[in-house]
């Protein structure tokens, strides 16, 4: 059994370490949701403009419409069934996990903290027992790693805490008799509109570690305790004691960092580089709203021993105001006059409104708009394409990180789908819903099986490996629109005719675009037809 109060003790350090990264994050929340201003008084204050929040939204709009897909290919020649299985596998078991809803709030970490986090996890108890692979986004606030590590896997310790309800964890664990909740008061939380009261939780740690079985390799073994109580360790299982947990030897958390920060697997996100820009934009309209205001509010100098009744002077529903004396000096009541700002000041402001967004990649040309100059359908897209290049750029570390997403998913396959369970596969794009096809799979193709070779007279175990390329599972109204103006331009040019059929497959091999490759294929069927 490993040492609980040894793994206290690394906690306390980990989280002493990035107490930095933890404020960060905090404020930035604070950002997102448009409270970074302080009032100046009780009736006054700082509004704050939603130019980083626009920012923040658009990008998170483009990542949403390029929502990734995998495919997985075989590197050998008798693992080609197995890999396209796996092909039509994952996307289903992404939709099981709702994964659209983990994407897009993945994404939104990583705009808001610069860093998103997958868990991707075996779950014994989902599917009726069966257990199946559970995918969920990781709160990276409550995610604890070693210090100066640059990628988690390297750190040999991970936690991960959650807060839980005090009677529903003695009640799962009837042998706690006595749980303490002090460590909840210490976990990482926002600042919460709510009053969220954390008097009846306990901080459940999912202590994850490297260890060294007999045979010299190095296993991940996952220990969960709360209040000093062990729940669960795989080092005490004798199934899980010489393996570790996962057979991949992962953590099971993936990072999606947008701007990479040295000495930790963390990095910093737009929000970050535009948050001096916002406070500058935000204090220059608070400077012109109030100049503003002060020149609307007519306001007076009046001598303490003048003639003029003030009462009824500060009151424009009274026709009539009363004097007292033989009449009204030019020295009794005189108009405070407020200069109005220079116009500069507005250009300033509006320099700073560009600043914001040429930092973010957020320019006119990517959300629509563009000046009076650009009138032409084909250079308003050629503009677009140029001004999203830092968008694509997010979106293709993204995809990264999604590809060691379905890594470990084909390596929990490999691990646990060991009897037969059956799927309905549905291609998205076929509408026809009667249709259906059904795979009944487990894992023996892919498990390790010993084999003979027969060259060296020897058996091996062979160990399927698969590649795993990523695209757009659905493109925007705009992509689509242009491959339909490309086909009926094709179609114009005559390509779809019989007798056009060699010059057209020589052009299409020339071309690059989305759904080529089925072209072709059809191209040449209908070649091989005609012949016979």
């Amino acid at each position: 059994m490993p040492n609980i109060e040894n793994a206290e003790l690394l906690l306390s350090k980990y989280k002493k370490a990035r107490a930095a990264l933890t404020n960060r994050i905090v404020q930035n929340e604070q950002w997102y949701k448009l409270r970074h201003t302080a009032p100046v008084s009780e009736d006054n204050y700082i509004p704050a403009s939603a130019w980083l929040f626009n920012s923040l939204a658009v990008k998170h709009a483009d990542a949403m419409s390029s929502i990734p897909a995998p495919y997985v290919s075989a590197r050998e020649p008798s693992d080609t069934e197995s890999a396209e299985t796996l092909s039509k596998l994952l996307p289903i078991l992404l939709e099981y996990n709702d994964f659209p809803e983990v994407y897009s709030s993945v994404w939104n970490d990583k705009l808001k903290h610069g860093t998103g986090c997958y868990g991707v996890f075996w779950n014994p108890n989902a599917s009726d027992g069966l257990g199946d692979i559970e995918i969920r986004r990781v709160d990276i606030l409550n995610l604890f790693w070693e210090p100066g590590v640059n990628d988690l896997n390297e750190s040999p310790n991970v936690f991960h805490i959650e807060l839980r309800s005090k009677d529903m964890i003695m009640e799962m664990y009837p042998e706690i008799k006595e749980l303490n909740t002090d460590t909840a008061q210490d976990t990482n939380r926002y600042l919460y509109d709510d009053d969220v009261d954390v008097s009846d939780k306990a901080a459940v740690v999912d202590w994850y570690y490297k260890r060294r079985n007999s045979e010299g390799k190095e296993v991940v073994h996952y220990c969960k305790y709360v209040g000093g109580y062990v729940l669960y360790c795989t080092e005490d299982l004798p199934e899980y004691k010489e393996r570790g947990l996962y057979d991949h030897g992962r953590y099971p958390f993936v990072t999606d960092v947008m701007y990479k920060i040295e000495g930790t697997p963390c990095g910093f996100g737009s929000l970050d580089i535009m948050k001096d820009a916002q406070m500058q934009i935000d204090k220059l309209g608070y400077a012109i709203l109030e100049n503003a205001r002060m020149a609307a509010t007519r306001r007076y100098f009046i001598r303490a021993d003048g003639s003029v009744n003030e009462q009824e002077f500060a009151d424009w529903r009274r026709p009539f105001v009363h004097i007292q004396g033989a009449g009204l000096g030019e020295d009794s009541i005189r108009e405070i006059s407020v200069q109005p700002l220079s116009d500069i000041y507005l250009e300033l402001i509006n320099n700073k409104i560009a600043e914001l967004k040429e930092t973010s990649g957020n320019r006119d040309v990517t959300t629509g708009g563009t000046d009076g100059r650009v009138v032409a359908a084909a250079a308003i897209q050629a503009l677009q394409e140029s001004g999203s290049k830092m968008t694509s750029d997010m979106i293709a570390s993204s995809y990264r990180a999604f590809c060691k997403v379905c890594h470990i998913m084909v390596e929990l396959i490999r691990q646990f789908y060991t009897v037969p369970r059956c799927f309905r596969v549905v291609s998205p794009n076929d509408l026809d819903t009667s249709s259906k096809e059904y795979i009944v799979y487990e894992n023996s193709g892919i498990s390790g099986l010993k084999q003979t070779e027969e060259s060296a007279g020897a058996d091996y175990v062979h160990h399927p490996v698969f590649d795993i390329s990523i695209a757009a599972e659905k493109s925007v109204d705009s992509k689509r629109a242009e491959l339909n103006s490309m086909a009926k331009e094709l179609y114009n040019m005559g390509v779809f005719e019989p007798r056009n059929r060699e010059s057209a497959r020589l052009l299409i091999e020339m071309m690059d675009f989305e759904g080529r490759d089925e072209l072709l294929s059809k191209l040449v069927d209908a070649k091989k037809e005609e012949t016979e």
